[in-house]
């Protein structure tokens, strides 16, 4: 019989086949990665060769006035709770609640029938003492002429003469019973103290009513409610506070004059202008703030006491500042710096310090005023980049309506290059 030659095994040669057809897959794919789309090396030539568009604006050299922002909340000028100073019953009400009272009006009358009868009992008590105290004097100058004639003894003058001498006293004491009755007799008509508006009124006509502590305590026998509340509307003040950082500054403007404060509401935006009336004796230590109250005139009640209001304040002026966009202060990891646009368009990084910063611009140190630097564009510049200005406008260059409706430049704006 005649050997047979083995043929060769199929899986292997299946495997080389898989294998090779792998190593094309990722070879093709290795060069689509490497060869990159159609095109693209020129596309990235032209980004990274040509310059990069920015806008700029000039640094400026002004006066800018700190604006400080606090919350504040309206408070009235003086507000008092009106209490009876004596019992006795209501007798009319003169007022509505909210009503707008003058310095001195009639609120309210209470029934004066004890003090009247107290009045007159004190004056009948003076009439009655006046004529003791006369015929007192007569009889001490008849005792005193039969003392000179030595029919009577000192002692007897002496008699005489303090009985004069008591009812002198009680004459006084009469008197100031007297003038005691009439105050208690205007305590039956109370008035108010200063011109402002009324709150709720606690009595109505035939109330008992009688003095009362303005302090409530926690026992049962705690203070009566007022009358009536009357507070000050017009003018009105409005507490906030302030870092005590800025006190040094807020002290000099004060001495030099009265520091303008501007009081706006958040709901309307309804701007008030006042000034600066007091300024707290002492820091808080806890929040490191200082208290300060501003008044305002308030005619038309749009401040209400209890209203939480935005006030601002501009306590000193920084001289001959450097103004630039507040877009154009970058901050770095560990400092803060801008782009500097040359003559020859590259850029250089220059170190500042950020002294203010308020909506729309800053006031920086180390740059000199007239400086132009980036405001848009900054996050594709290094330092030696070049750059092609698209626009050029100044800190706060704002757009205007012209005639055609279209919006343009403020005049004096530098146009674009």
């Amino acid at each position: 019989m005649s050997d047979i030659a083995p043929r060769p095994a199929r899986p292997a040669r299946r495997k080389w086949l898989v294998v090779g057809g792998i190593c094309l897959v990722v070879a093709a794919i290795l060069g689509w990665r490497l060869g990159g789309k159609p095109g693209g090396e020129a596309k990235g030539a032209r980004k990274t060769g040509g310059p990069v568009v920015v806008v700029t604006a000039l640094a400026e050299s002004r006066d800018v006035p700190v604006r400080m922002i606090a919350n504040g909340t309206v408070t009235a000028v003086q507000s008092v709770d009106l209490r009876a100073q004596i019992t006795s019953t209501v007798k009319e009400v003169r007022i509505r609640e909210g009503q707008d009272v003058r310095g001195g009006e009639v609120l309210f009358i209470l029934d004066s029938g004890t003090e009247e009868a107290n009045l007159k009992k004190a004056e009948a008590q003076v009439v009655k003492d006046d004529a003791d105290l006369a015929t007192a004097k007569r009889n001490l100058e008849r005792q005193q002429e039969l003392f000179r004639t030595k029919f009577i003894s000192q002692a007897a003058l002496d008699t005489a003469q303090n009985s004069v001498d008591t009812l002198s006293g009680q004459i006084a004491i009469d008197k100031a019973a007297v003038e005691a009755a009439r105050v208690a007799l205007t305590y039956t008509t109370i008035r108010a103290p200063f011109a402002g508006r009324t709150g709720i009124i606690g009595v109505r006509a035939g109330s008992l009513v009688q003095p009362s502590s303005n302090i409530n305590t926690a026992s049962t026998t705690a203070g009566a409610p007022p009358l009536v509340t009357v507070t000050q509307i017009d003018p009105i003040t409005v507490a906030f506070t302030l870092p005590e950082k800025e006190l040094p500054g807020l002290q000099a403007a004060l001495a030099a004059g009265p520091v303008t404060a501007t009081a706006s509401t958040p709901l309307t935006g309804e701007k008030f202008t006042g000034k600066v009336i007091f300024v707290d004796n002492a820091v808080d230590s806890t929040t490191g703030t200082i208290r300060l109250k501003a008044q305002f005139d308030n005619p038309k009640a749009r401040l209400w006491p209890g209203m939480f209001v935005n006030v601002a304040i501009s306590p000193r002026t920084i001289r001959n500042a450097t103004v630039v966009p507040a877009q154009a202060v970058q901050t770095g990891p560990d400092k803060r710096f801008v782009y500097v646009v040359s003559p020859d368009h590259t850029v250089t990084q220059k170190n500042v310090g950020l002294a203010y910063l308020e909506e729309g611009f800053a006031v920086v140190d180390g740059l000199n005023a007239g400086a132009r630097v980036v405001v848009e564009g900054a996050q594709n510049l290094r330092p030696g980049s070049v750059v092609a200005e698209a626009q050029r406008t100044g800190p706060e260059t704002a757009e205007e309506p012209r005639e055609d409706g279209r919006k343009g430049r403020k005049a004096g704006a530098e146009k674009p290059a």
